[in-house]
């Protein structure tokens, strides 16, 4: 047994010229989240972003700030609501996974996601969950020439968008069980599955 996941915090960029691209899958997952739990979003400019009340013990929350500055938001929340960097959830796109794979990590390195960096920064310690939702990377893609940064601030194409879909969707399976504290049983659920 972990400790269980107390807050979700997806990454994305705000605005609406933001909503489709590939570095807002962390928002897709939060807002499908959101809906699956019932719960409605209000903004809370003390915690630099959106945040939902999912029972007792969970907030999920959207940063408001742009994803360089993700850390301002998770750090206020988890210092107001005495959240433990190890009951955090981060949810954000991935560009060394394809689109539609998805995978649960605790800790590590950021491999030079701003969002994470940020994150770490204001915590004080790279030691808190990650969910990580594929896109691609350009290199694998039509327009292998393309800088990374293009890449991740267009929409995916429709057959990754489905893909990333996907994987969301399993991912807010093994919610329960994170919340739970369960964590091994959610990595075996999710990473089985992924292999399948």
């Amino acid at each position: 047994m972990g400790a269980p996941i107390r807050l979700v915090a997806g990454l994305g960029n705000p605005g609406r010229e933001h909503d489709a691209t590939r570095h807002n899958a962390g928002f897709w997952f939060v807002d499908a989240l959101a809906a699956a739990l019932g719960v409605s979003w209000a903004s809370e400019p003390r915690f630099h972003g959106a945040i939902a009340k999912a029972g007792p013990d969970l907030r999920l929350a959207k940063p408001a700030t742009y994803m360089n500055l993700s850390g301002r938001a998770v750090g206020a929340i988890a210092r107001f609501f005495a959240i433990a960097p190890a009951e955090i959830l981060v949810v954000h796109d991935e560009l060394d996974l394809a689109a539609g794979e998805v995978r649960l990590k605790f800790g590590g390195g950021v491999a030079g996601h701003n969002g994470l960096k940020d994150i770490r920064a204001h915590l004080g310690t790279a030691d808190f969950w990650r969910l990580r939702l594929g896109i691609g990377h350009p290199r694998d893609s039509d327009v292998p020439q393309q800088q990374v940064v293009d890449y991740v601030l267009k929409p995916p194409r429709r057959d990754e968008r489905a893909a990333i879909e996907a994987a969301i969707e399993s991912g807010l399976a093994v919610i329960p069980a994170l919340v739970a504290g369960e964590t091994e049983r959610a990595m075996t659920a999710l990473h089985t599955k992924d292999e399948k």
